[in-house]
């Protein structure tokens, strides 16, 4: 079927019938920039500087250690965690929002092998794809040497099934991933992956606060994320880790510290985990980091009285629909190709293209434009293409801002902007 001729006002008019378009107020979005990179790092809620501030002057400088009582900073790795629960369709309880993205996954995945260590000394193979995160594999490559396991990598998500046997001690995949896109099936693969006796760990960095979750339903059986990006806790903000509460008091994590201790405060030199989530804890919590991601999380719950997160799923579907609509009809000829999957079903919230030549320069001269994507490397040998990334972020990102980014990208194919020499000098962080 052909897909009617798309235009700008075509864009403005989803804009203006958008239901959930009054969240944009919730953020400090500078005036001209089109920011498709909030799959990397969220914009900035208009509420964190007030806090921020809030806890900076009153609670450090007035309060001082008193407000680790009046001020609730103990419990605040807790509460952020609920908070963050309700996007992950689990209970309050079962989540701690804590450490970076790196460390909680050491955590539970060393949980699970200790556990199939356990029950089935056999299982001593980590699965996961080839194209996963590079942080995940390589925390995966350091403790399948520590625990005498292999790490068995896919090279296509369509071998993932097959990749498991009576040899897999866990399944280890970011849900969307970070290149293509492409979102994972939870609920099958974990079901897969228990019918073969393995345990799950799901990567959430690039799907909670951007896709309906349900940990529970689906399956998964340890789970972990990042703040910074569709969570809009700002940049470095703290991660999460969730452990299927049947499996959360059965071993104690290997980063045993003292806020992860059953009696943080009775001081005594021998570990006693904590019960349940809160043996995931492990140093002192930042509580300033904290409380800018309770304020990005709350511009996400302030979705519910709206529809929540099947809402903002609606919203990101068609967003990345238009965009690579537009994308095929205003920038054909050009050498670009979707990579970011068509079914609305198999794709998280991001366009992604490729090019056989120039996608970083690409990106450098929308950038120049005001128009903020990503850029992220291929690899000849392995014959992975470079990507081009546009991320759309429901609460904030318009109609009118993908139309507006792809004529912006169709000007500067057909102007060749992107050989300007400037463009060419690649930066620290692409």
């Amino acid at each position: 079927m052909t897909t009617p001729e798309l235009t700008r006002e075509h864009a403005r008019a989803l804009d203006e019938a958008d239901p959930l378009a009054p969240l944009r107020a919730q953020f400090d979005i500078p005036e001209g920039l089109i920011y498709l990179d909030g799959n990397s790092l969220g914009v900035l809620p208009r509420a964190t500087p007030a806090r921020v501030q809030q806890v900076v002057a009153q609670e450090w400088g007035q309060g001082l250690i008193g407000s680790w009582n009046t001020a609730g900073w103990m419990t605040l790795p807790a509460r952020v965690g609920d908070a963050i629960a309700r996007l992950l369709g689990v209970g309050a309880g079962e989540v701690v929002a804590t450490d970076s993205t790196s460390l909680n996954l050491y955590k539970v995945l060393d949980v699970a092998l200790r556990l199939q260590r356990h029950d089935a000394p056999q299982r001593r193979v980590i699965v996961s794809e080839r194209s996963n995160f590079p942080t995940d594999l390589y925390i995966a490559q350091s403790l399948a040497g520590q625990h005498g396991c292999s790490l068995r990598l896919v090279e296509s998500p369509g071998q993932i099934e097959a990749a498991l046997g009576p040899d897999s001690a866990v399944l280890l995949l970011t849900h969307v991933n970070y290149r293509t896109g492409r979102l994972h099936d939870m609920a099958a693969l974990s079901a897969a992956a228990h019918a073969a006796g393995a345990l799950t760990v799901w990567d959430l960095a690039h799907s909670a606060g951007a896709v309906p979750l349900q940990l529970q339903a689906d399956g998964a059986d340890f789970a972990v994320g990042c703040g910074y990006k569709y969570l809009n806790g700002g940049p470095g903000a703290p991660a999460f880790a969730w452990v299927r509460p049947e499996l959360a008091s059965h071993e104690a994590q290997p980063l045993a510290g003292w806020i992860g201790h059953a009696r943080p405060f009775a001081f005594v030199p021998g570990y006693e985990a904590g019960r349940g989530i809160t043996r995931y804890l492990s140093g002192t919590p930042p509580i300033i980091a904290l409380a800018a991601l309770e304020c990005g999380v709350q511009t996400l719950l302030a979705a519910e009285p709206l529809g929540g997160m099947a809402a903002l799923r609606r919203k990101s579907l068609a967003l990345t629909r238009l965009f690579s609509e537009a994308v095929e009809q205003r920038c054909a000829g050009h050498g670009l190709a979707l990579v970011s999957p068509r079914d609305d079903a198999l794709r998280g919230s991001q366009v992604c293209l490729s090019r056989a030549d120039g996608g970083y320069a690409i990106v450098q001269a929308l950038i120049a434009r005001g128009v903020i994507g990503d850029f992220r490397a291929g690899d000849a040998e392995s014959q992975v293409p470079d990507i081009l990334r546009f991320g759309v972020t429901p609460l904030y990102t318009r109609f009118v801002d993908v139309w507006d980014a792809v004529e912006h990208l169709r000007q500067v194919l057909e102007a060749g902007q992107w050989r300007d020499p400037r463009f060419q000098q690649q930066a620290a962080v692409t």
